[in-house]
């Protein structure tokens, strides 16, 4: 029976110290220093490069600064591109014929309403609706890849009709 005792004591000393944790040498940002989640990849610090956060040519951060938006908008159930998203989508085209070895992705958004695939399936067709907008306006279509997030990254959270219509999106973000 003591040696039962001992046997259990050591087994769960073992276990404990697997388990223990090292500090890290480098902890991660604070919350708020990092981009939000509606933002990710295309928020001002992603792809800055050089001194006093001047966007290096053809990184995210030149991208966002130099077109009018990286995001066009949709109505509910839709996605189609509307004049709004022909301007924006056509600023985009003009910085991507002057970086043409640059690659982007194009993220379908959606709102929180609808099942999941309904959701991943509208995203998906956003998306493709922005690139084939884009190739045909002469971006080689190799360069954009496109995916679809559903309702999984709002960029507003809310149940209301202002937050769903700014979920309802497409991104184009540069790949670094």
């Amino acid at each position: 029976m003591k040696t039962t005792t001992v046997l259990l004591a050591a087994t769960a000393l073992v276990a404990l110290a697997g388990c223990s944790k090292k500090r890290p040498e480098t902890l991660p940002p604070a919350p708020g220093v990092a981009p939000s989640v509606g933002e990710g990849a295309e928020g001002a610090g992603y792809g800055q490069g050089g001194t006093g956060g001047a966007a290096t040519p053809g990184s995210n951060a030149d991208f966002v600064r130099s077109v009018q938006s990286n995001t066009i908008n949709f109505g509910l159930d839709q996605y189609d591109i509307d004049p709004t998203a022909r301007a924006i989508l056509d600023s985009q085209v003009e910085w991507l014929a002057r970086f043409p070895n640059v690659r982007v992705t194009i993220e379908g958004h959606c709102d929180e309403r609808g099942t999941r695939e309904y959701n991943l399936a509208l995203g998906d067709r956003r998306a493709n609706a922005a690139k084939n907008y884009l190739v045909a306006r002469g971006v080689d279509a190799g360069r954009i890849r496109t995916i679809s997030y559903g309702k999984e990254r709002p960029v507003a959270l809310g149940s209301d009709e202002a937050s769903w219509a700014q979920n309802r999106r497409a991104v184009t973000v540069v790949l670094g």
